[in-house]
């Protein structure tokens, strides 16, 4: 969300495998159709003693279908106990997966994906013959597949022998969860990402839900402090009597530097102190703390600039390759020690304002440099992952798409390479924004969040009501996916999205409805 350039109670107004883990329709490119009327890829997503994550691709070769039906048998006894992305049943070897509402409809030329786990004794062999709707299928399945969480499809792959791993994988990003599944852990977790799931260090499957605390972005830069009101433990529980268990930090770059613009009360280890003091209380409270950047330095006067100032005083379109590397290296080693803690790399990237297409836009996202329309150096999002990458930090971190982070219809094609394994997206929406129905939704939303986790890290409208985020977290409900409400600030409602009246939590007509909602999903 972006910020007017003065301290007030205002607001502005505005994959780790080839298969994926949850059902999801993606259009592919024309070709030559296949000779069945549809074509099955299986793999392991990841294996351990007396379980596996597996994934199931099916693209239809024929015409387009209002509702599917997978089916398929196990041969070795194999059993699922959780699927995900359409209705899984199971009788005897016999496995049946039926589309869900949101995802029925399956064009020619169109795949749709989903995972599963499953129990296997023996020999974990794979499933051979599969059908769509009573129709045999081709498939380039092999007839076992390999315990790696990367298999290589082969025809000569041997079963797994008694010396295949006897106990799961222990590193978050990489951890299938167990068969049943494991419990939670207790407090924050350390959390990975397992295809398009949030896992913490058990391998149990995570949600990211609550809300934003603004004020470390811009009272610095003003001049006022470090955070918009208190931010003492009293504060922080409130937020946790919520049921909140997430909550993010927006940070400004040139205060965490220690700029000269900025009053050297407010600036360098002072500010740094102050964020890892909020850091530790929410963790304290059992929340996953998200230390986002929201303002950075670089001058940009062209469409939709929020300021013609060359310091980090409102929102620009990216991030500069003068000072955000350096700001992200210096997070990542402070917090490195600590995978509780979640990276956000930049709040709302809209190069799209500033170049004339979407692949310029798109290849200023990731690449950066000199971008059309941006007068300044740009660091992408592939450089912002290397700088923390380089530090040896292992946490999660969260990558936005453009258009204020409210477009992520071309995400999956740019998204930046993560030695670690463990990227998320991130995503916007305001009743506002440009995709603000679930039309957009089901067709930008969807094959994102069946290839990666999926956090809209910012949800919240303009109506002093909750009418539209219901609609948002229902859709994100339905689908199990993330998300976080605009903001725990005692801001007017009817100038912004603000979550709270007072402090102690008291909700005004708008953030009512987060409150109530995330204590119904909460026993």
């Amino acid at each position: 969300m972006r910020h007017p350039p003065r301290l007030s109670a205002l607001l502005a107004g505005a994959a780790l495998t080839m298969a994926s883990t949850a059902f999801a329709v993606m259009g592919t490119a024309s070709g030559a159709a296949a000779a069945s009327v549809c074509t099955v890829e299986y793999s392991v997503v990841g294996q351990w003693a007396g379980g596996y994550q597996g994934a199931v691709t099916v693209t239809n070769n024929s015409s387009a279908l209002s509702g599917w039906s997978l089916g398929f048998d196990f041969p070795a006894g194999q059993a699922v106990s959780q699927g995900w992305g359409g209705k899984w049943s199971q009788s005897g070897a016999s496995v049946t997966v039926v589309n869900e509402s949101w995802n029925a409809a399956l064009g020619t030329g169109d795949k749709v994906t989903g995972g599963f786990i499953a129990s296997w004794t023996g020999a974990n062999t794979a499933p051979t013959a599969f059908t769509l709707n009573g129709t045999p299928c081709d498939t380039g399945v092999p007839p076992t597949p390999t315990p790696t969480p990367t298999p290589t499809p082969s025809t000569t792959t041997p079963t797994p022998t008694p010396t295949a791993p006897t106990t799961p994988p222990t590193t978050p990003p990489t951890t299938p969860p167990t068969s049943p599944p494991p419990s939670p852990v207790t407090g924050a977790p350390e959390l990975g990402v397992t295809g398009n799931k949030f896992t913490d260090q058990n391998g149990a499957v995570r949600r990211l839900l609550g809300v934003n605390r603004s004020g470390g972005e811009f009272m610095c830069v003003q001049g006022h402090g470090f955070f918009d009101g208190p931010v003492d433990d009293a504060s922080v529980k409130a937020i946790a009597d919520w049921k909140a268990n997430t909550v993010r930090i927006p940070l400004n770059e040139e205060c965490w530097l220690g700029l000269d613009n900025i009053k050297p009360e407010y600036r360098g280890a002072n500010y740094i102190d102050a964020v890892k003091d909020l850091v530790t209380k929410v963790l304290a409270h059992g929340m996953t703390p998200v230390v986002e950047l929201h303002w950075t330095h670089g001058q940009y006067t062209g469409n939709s600039a929020g300021c013609s100032d060359v310091h980090a005083s409102c929102q620009k379109p990216m991030p500069g390759a003068r000072y955000t590397p350096a700001f992200w290296t210096s997070v990542a080693n402070t917090f490195k020690n600590d995978k509780r803690v979640v990276f956000d790399l930049f709040n709302e990237p809209y190069p799209d304002r500033a170049t004339s297409t979407a692949t310029q836009a798109w290849s200023c996202w990731r690449d950066g440099g000199t971008c059309p329309g941006i007068g300044y150096e740009v660091a992408g999002m592939q450089d912002l992952v290397d700088a923390v990458r380089a530090t040896g930090a292992k946490n999660l971190v969260l990558v936005p798409g453009i258009a204020y982070s409210n477009d992520l219809s071309q995400w999956r094609a740019y998204k930046p390479t993560d030695p670690a394994g463990n990227l998320a997206a991130a995503w916007h929406v305001y009743n506002f924004n440009t995709c603000a129905d679930e039309t957009c939704w089901n067709n930008t939303l969807a094959p994102v969040a069946a290839e990666v986790p999926l956090l809209a890290g910012e949800i919240g409208e303009n109506t002093c009501g909750h009418a539209f985020i219901d609609r948002v977290m229902k859709w994100f409900d339905d689908r199990g996916l993330s998300y976080l409400g605009w903001t725990w600030n005692t801001w007017n409602c009817n100038s912004g999205p603000a979550l709270i009246s007072s402090y102690d939590g008291t909700p005004t007509a708008f953030g009512i409805g987060l409150r109530d909602h995330l204590r119904a999903l909460t026993p």
